[in-house]
């Protein structure tokens, strides 16, 4: 048996590669999804997927691809990583050297080789309504611990006709209001307001191959609101503040904080006056999952065929614990998007 493992790491512009090799004695490696509001407000996603590498292991980058393709964002005792041309979250550099890195950008995930094992919802406490971790509790039979570690920071959160929405450096920062009745009232709003509530916007959540290699997450949240009841009225090109953008495709334009790398819109050229913003940066007051400002598309997933591609596990996991949560919640059955 091979003593060591070499892992292989793009982002999806794949200006930054890298490999990881782990010896085999320290695998599987195990996989905590942070829930900290640090990490959901630097991400824009309702949570990280992180994985301590062993002492003594680095990310060594492909040529020509450096550590240098990266925008590096410090905070307390680590430096974060991320694309700066795709915004993809690398991972962390602690101030010993020791190195936290996004899973969900291997390739690893694809076979079933026993390279990560699911093991912990950390700091689920930071946000009132516990977030994604209120949705499922296990992954592939294993259940996963609850680490509460610390008392959680306090954040800024809101209340009222307006949703603040803003990344953690608070470079990129906007208000989201109700749906106004010229809105529900006209065509516009088909598919977009659920009938059980329209004070509410539309939400759910995405597991698409582009969102993970675009986020550096597994799983990506989304609320979806017309451009008009966004303040301060962004302009086309979807710019705010220390905002940067990358097309994925050429009908998507994505965007995120050039500073901390937040994740912020998702737009398309087939409904471009309806944008997709990233729920991890919403300062709901009830919690992650917003839900006196969010009806959650809870029975359904998108993206569910590459989900299930790159890692069924996890997939199954948060598909079954979604409908049973929609079930818990007594949310309304889905409807089909324009």
């Amino acid at each position: 048996m091979a003593s060591s493992k070499t892992l292989t790491a793009a982002c999806y512009c794949r200006n930054v590669q890298f490999t990881v090799t782990v010896p085999t004695v320290s695998l599987p490696l195990k996989v905590h999804l942070c829930h900290c509001s640090i990490c959901r407000y630097t991400h824009g996603t309702l949570c990280c997927f992180h994985v301590p590498l062993p002492d003594d292991v680095q990310p060594e980058f492909i040529v020509p691809s450096t550590l240098n393709e990266c925008t590096a964002y410090e905070h307390l005792t680590s430096t974060k990583y991320f694309c700066s041309t795709c915004g993809c979250q690398i991972g962390d550099r602690g101030r010993d050297g020791e190195w936290v890195i996004s899973n969900a950008i291997f390739d690893a995930n694809r076979d079933d080789s026993g390279i990560w094992q699911f093991n912990t919802h950390y700091d689920p406490r930071s946000t009132p309504d516990g977030g994604l971790s209120a949705l499922f509790s296990s992954v592939e039979g294993r259940k996963l611990h609850m680490a509460d570690p610390k008392p959680s920071p306090s954040t800024t959160m809101t209340k009222g006709s307006e949703l603040l929405a803003q990344c953690h450096c608070g470079g990129v920062s906007f208000k989201i209001s109700r749906p106004s009745e010229d809105f529900i009232s006209s065509p516009n709003s088909q598919g977009w307001i659920h009938p059980s509530d329209k004070t509410k916007w539309l939400a759910g959540l995405d597991i698409c191959d582009d969102c993970r290699l675009v986020n550096g997450t597994h799983v990506i949240g989304w609320m979806f609101v017309p451009l008009d009841h966004i303040s301060s009225n962004p302009s086309t090109d979807l710019m705010i503040g220390s905002s940067k953008s990358f097309r994925s495709t050429p009908d998507v334009l994505r965007t995120f904080c050039g500073t901390c790398g937040a994740t912020v819109f998702y737009s398309c050229k087939e409904r471009p006056t309806v944008v997709d913003v990233a729920v991890g940066i919403l300062r709901a007051s009830e919690g992650a999952m917003a839900e006196t400002w969010a009806v959650w598309r809870a029975g359904r997933v998108s993206g569910l065929q590459d989900g299930l591609k790159y890692h069924a596990g996890f997939a199954t996991a948060l598909i079954e614990g979604m409908q049973e949560w929609r079930i818990s919640k007594e949310h309304p059955e889905d409807f089909i998007l324009p």
